[in-house]
C-alpha cells in the first residue's frame, strides 16, 4: 500500500512538472497573444517581422489583419488552423528547422486564396458573369502576389 501511494506522488509530482512547464513556457513565449486578433502576435517571432513590415506598407493594411487573410472564416477553422500553425510553428522555431525567410505551406496557401475569395466575392462573381470559360481554380495571388505583402 506504501509502494502505490509513493508511486501516486510520483505521477502527481511529474504531471505537476509538466503543466509547470507548459504554463512557464506558454507565458514566456507570449502564447496568450496568439489567441488575439493583434497583428503584433505574428512578430513575437524575429522570422516574421519582415512579413509584418511588407503588411504595413501593403494596399490592405487597413481592411485586412493577419487574421483576416490567414486564417478561416469561421470560429472552428479559425481556431483549429491557428492550434495547427501554433504547434508546427513552435516545433520549428525550437528545433530551429525552418526556411529562412519564412515561407507560407501549402495549406495555409490554400485559406489564403479561399479569403481573397471570400472578400472579394461580388468582383468574382461579376468576373463569372463577364468570362463564361474562367477558371474556377484561379489563384488571385499569382498576379495579386504583393498585395497583402509589398515588397
Amino acid at each position: 500500500m506504501a509502494n502505490l501511494s509513493k508511486l501516486n506522488l510520483l505521477i502527481l509530482i511529474l504531471f505537476g512538472v509538466v503543466i509547470g512547464l507548459g504554463c512557464y513556457s506558454f507565458i514566456y513565449a507570449r502564447g496568450y497573444s496568439y489567441m488575439s486578433d493583434n497583428p503584433m502576435a505574428c512578430v513575437n517571432c524575429h522570422v516574421m517581422q519582415e512579413n509584418m513590415d511588407t503588411w504595413q506598407r501593403s494596399s490592405h493594411h487597413h481592411v485586412a489583419k493577419c487574421n483576416d487573410c490567414h486564417l478561416p472564416h469561421n470560429i472552428v477553422g479559425k481556431y483549429a488552423v491557428k492550434a495547427m500553425n501554433g504547434f508546427a510553428h513552435s516545433a520549428a522555431f525550437t528545433l530551429q528547422n525552418f526556411h529562412e525567410p519564412i515561407r507560407i505551406k501549402e495549406h495555409s496557401l490554400n485559406v489564403v486564396k479561399s479569403s481573397c475569395i471570400s472578400c472579394h466575392q461580388p468582383m468574382i462573381q461579376a468576373m463569372d458573369r463577364m468570362d463564361a470559360n474562367h477558371n474556377d481554380k484561379a489563384n488571385c495571388l499569382h498576379c495579386h502576389r504583393s498585395t497583402g505583402h509589398a515588397r
